[in-house]
């Protein structure tokens, strides 16, 4: 088995598990996953979603890091992809502003979570929301089905980031446009430290440093690269306390080092020209 596949192998196992804990379990750990983070017992990464049009509590398993459907320019009629889907939370708020005329489809790898999606779907009678069963770098999905895609904390779980951007490329209708939260590192982490941020939070090994992630993007051929919403992931003290000198400990708190939660926004052009980042 190589080492992407045992990565899958791995991220499968876990959520899995967590698609099969109880919502108040998932809240209160974490990473959703207890095993993942060790005696951490708190969501450092989750934003509320309460007060987001069409949320399903039953949906929300505290897993993401933003909420990249308030930022995603959704229209009614729009057809939206949701990259990690889970049981389903970013893809009924989408439906609620894509409206009766619009179509979700939710993406995950991972069987128990798609069967979980579809229960919440098929209880409120949801017919314009699908969850399919496949993997970012190679989605079910055939050319420009796509207005917008959203995804929440996933593609830093993804092994191939480079192909997961070329298959969001793919899927995005010309024009079309993607809004997505996810894990990203400035500067870098000490070791100790980052091997305790592993654990509690959200499982970051396959974070890349915030300029890797942004001209990843680029390279797939997007254009009005924006970064929509910025913040550090607060590291517990108790974590901090173990691993930083004085001088790391103000770094991490002047953010020049650090673990951060960005919601980027990006277009896939008409034609391959004019690409740009604004930051």
């Amino acid at each position: 088995m190589n080492n992407h596949q045992a990565i899958k192998e791995m991220v499968k196992e876990k959520y899995g598990a967590i698609a099969n804990q109880s919502t108040q379990q998932n809240q209160t750990s974490c990473c959703g996953s207890t095993s993942c983070c060790s005696n951490v017992e708190f969501t450092v990464m989750a934003e509320d979603y309460s007060s987001q049009p069409g949320y399903v509590p039953e949906a929300d398993l505290s897993l993401g890091c933003g909420l990249p459907t308030e930022f995603a320019r959704i229209k009614p009629g729009d057809t939206v992809v949701d990259l990690g889907s889970g049981a389903g939370n970013d893809c009924f708020v989408a439906r609620s502003i894509a409206g009766e005329t619009g179509r979700v489809i939710g993406i995950d790898m991972t069987e128990a979570m798609i069967e979980k999606a579809r229960k919440n779907a098929v209880t409120r009678g949801f017919s314009n929301v699908e969850f399919v069963l496949g993997e970012i770098e190679k989605m079910p999905l055939g050319d420009g089905v796509a207005d917008v895609v959203v995804s929440n904390c996933v593609l830093n779980l993804v092994p191939d980031k480079q192909k997961a951007f070329a298959e969001i490329y793919r899927v995005l209708k010309p024009s079309g446009h993607f809004s997505i939260s996810d894990i990203v590192l400035r500067g870098e982490l000490p070791d100790g430290l980052r091997e305790d941020a592993v654990l509690y939070a959200g499982c970051i090994s396959g974070a890349l440093q915030r300029d890797e992630y942004l001209n990843a993007i680029s390279d797939a051929g997007f254009r009005t690269i924006t970064v929509q919403k910025e913040r550090p992931i607060e590291i517990p003290e108790e974590i901090l306390s173990r691993h930083l000198s004085d001088e790391q400990r103000r770094l991490i708190a002047e953010n020049s080092v650090g673990i951060f939660s960005v919601t980027v926004y990006a277009e896939k052009p008409l034609s391959p020209s004019s690409l740009g980042i604004s930051q």
